[in-house]
C-alpha cells in the first residue's frame, strides 16, 4: 500500500508540474509580446523626438540668415542701382532680392546639414567661413545698390566668392549634399561680381 501511495504521489506531482509548465508556456508569449510592443512604442517616441529637434534646429538655422537678408533688403536704399544706366542683361532689382533670399536659404540648409553631422565641431573653419560669407553678402546690398560704391562692392563680392569656395570645399568633405547645395550660390555670386565689375564703367 505504501508503494502504491508513493506512486500516486509521484504521478500527481508530475501532473501538477506539467500543468504549471503549460501555464508558464502560455504566459511567456504574452509577456514577450508586451515587451516588444513597449520597445516599439519607445522607439517611435524617440524617433519623433529626434525628428522634432531636427526640424526645430533646421528652422532656426534657415530663419536667421533669411531674416537678416530680408531686413537688409528692407532698410537698403536702391536709388543708385535703379537710376544707373544699365545694359539689358542686368537683372532687375526684384530678381536680385529674390535670388539673394534663395541663396540665404540654401546656405542655411547647407550649414544645418554640416552641423547635424558635427562638421562645425570637427572643422571650426567651416563655421568661420559661413559667417564671413553671410556678413559680406549682407553688406554688399547697401554698398552697391544703395551707395553706388562699385569698387568697394567688387572687393566685397570677390571676398564673398572666396569664402563660399572655402565653404564649398569643406562642406563637400563633411557632407557631399551640403557642398552641392552651395554650388548655385557660387554661380550667383560669380554673376554678381560680373554685374558689379560692369557697374564700375557705367
Amino acid at each position: 500500500m505504501a508503494s502504491q501511495n508513493n506512486n500516486l504521489d509521484t504521478t500527481n506531482t508530475a501532473s501538477m508540474a506539467s500543468q504549471t509548465l503549460k501555464h508558464r508556456s502560455r504566459d511567456y508569449p504574452n509577456i514577450t509580446t508586451t515587451r516588444n510592443n513597449k520597445s516599439t512604442k519607445n522607439r517611435r517616441e524617440n524617433n519623433m523626438a529626434v525628428a522634432k529637434r531636427g526640424l526645430r534646429s533646421l528652422a532656426i538655422t534657415v530663419s536667421i540668415p533669411l531674416s537678416l537678408t530680408l531686413l537688409t533688403i528692407y532698410l537698403t536704399s536702391t536709388h543708385s542701382y535703379v537710376m544707373a544706366s544699365k545694359p539689358s542683361w542686368f537683372p532687375p532689382l526684384w530678381a536680385i532680392h529674390i535670388t539673394s533670399l534663395a541663396s540665404s536659404f540654401l546656405l542655411g540648409v547647407s550649414a544645418w546639414l554640416v552641423w547635424a553631422v558635427g562638421g562645425f565641431h570637427q572643422n571650426p573653419t567651416a563655421l568661420s567661413l559661413y559667417l564671413a560669407q553671410l556678413g559680406l553678402s549682407l553688406v554688399w546690398d547697401p554698398i552697391v545698390l544703395g551707395s553706388g560704391a562699385s569698387w568697394v562692392g567688387l572687393a566685397v563680392c570677390l571676398a564673398t566668392f572666396g569664402a563660399l569656395v572655402g565653404c564649398f570645399r569643406i562642406c563637400k568633405e563633411v557632407n557631399p549634399t551640403a557642398g552641392d547645395i552651395i554650388a548655385p550660390c557660387l554661380a550667383w555670386t560669380a554673376f554678381l561680381a560680373i554685374v558689379n565689375f560692369t557697374l564700375i564703367f557705367l
